[in-house]
């Protein structure tokens, strides 16, 4: 029998083994060939090793067109995620009503469908509406989708909460903007932030909706795919690539922690 648990044990080993460097070589390369010396192919191993391509993409300002729109939609979209989001997971939370749960899916529904799905349909709505594509349709775009991280951080967050809180509040005189600001608002701070990291990441690195919504600005993924199609300086292209990593990563491993955080605190 022990043999088997011991077995056992070593099969879950390796098979973790095996898929966390099935998941995370291929970033391994990317990370790796930003540092190559050979700007057209990639090789194994690396010809040599540079820090050449970093001074050239720091130079190019298309780059940095795409990195400013990508921060500021991303930046819009979270906000009015957030706003979106909260008073959606409020309202769901604290209403009873017939379609009740078509609503809640409907609001997640999204993120739920495939990213070329989604992008067809909002292109098509902005064009009925005569919309001209620009910055802001992107933010449209994107705020569709990272209003369900909101939405889901903070209605899982109000179900775990006592709603006692807020009646006893409410019995000691304060009014709905008070009891809001200074009882559910901290019980839900960690989820808001947390939701909005996940959506600032998720809106940061999206292509798909991106291409069917953006006019002729070009956000750092698309700017990242465009440089793929035709390419010239492939090394400057895994530049980019790592500073993605880096900004949708630290997010996320930042809104995991804060999450992981408020429920041992709730235990």
């Amino acid at each position: 029998m022990l043999s088997k648990m011991n077995f056992s044990k070593l099969s879950l080993l390796v098979a973790t083994i095996l898929g966390f460097l099935f998941i995370h070589i291929p970033i391994f390369l990317i990370i790796l060939y930003a540092f190559s010396t050979d700007e057209k192919t990639f090789q194994f191993p690396l010809p040599g090793f540079t820090l050449r391509w970093f001074g050239v993409a720091w130079d190019r300002p298309d780059i940095w067109d795409a990195i400013f729109l990508s921060v500021q939609v991303a930046s819009i979209s979270t906000a009015a995620a957030i706003v979106l989001g909260t008073l959606a997971s409020l309202a769901i939370y604290r209403s009873s009503f017939f379609g009740k749960e078509v609503i809640s899916f409907l609001v997640i529904l999204p993120i739920a469908l495939p990213g070329i799905v989604t992008g067809i349909s909002l292109r098509s709505a902005m064009s009925l509406f005569g919309i001209p594509f620009s910055t802001w349709t992107i933010v449209i775009a994107h705020a569709t989708f990272c209003i369900v991280t909101v939405y889901n951080n903070v209605l899982a967050r109000l179900r775990r909460n006592s709603y006692s809180l807020v009646e006893a509040s409410m019995d000691l005189g304060a009014n709905q903007w008070e009891t809001f600001r200074y009882v559910v608002l901290p019980n839900i701070a960690t989820a808001l932030l947390a939701g909005g990291m996940l959506s600032f990441a998720l809106s940061f690195d999206e292509v798909i909706v991106t291409t069917f919504t953006a006019g002729q600005q070009s956000t750092v993924p698309v700017w990242m795919l465009t440089e793929f199609i035709r390419p010239r300086q492939r090394p400057v292209t895994n530049v980019v690539a790592v500073f993605v990593i880096l900004v949708t990563t630290l997010p996320i491993l930042a809104a995991y922690y804060l999450t992981q955080e408020s429920g041992s605190e709730k235990k």
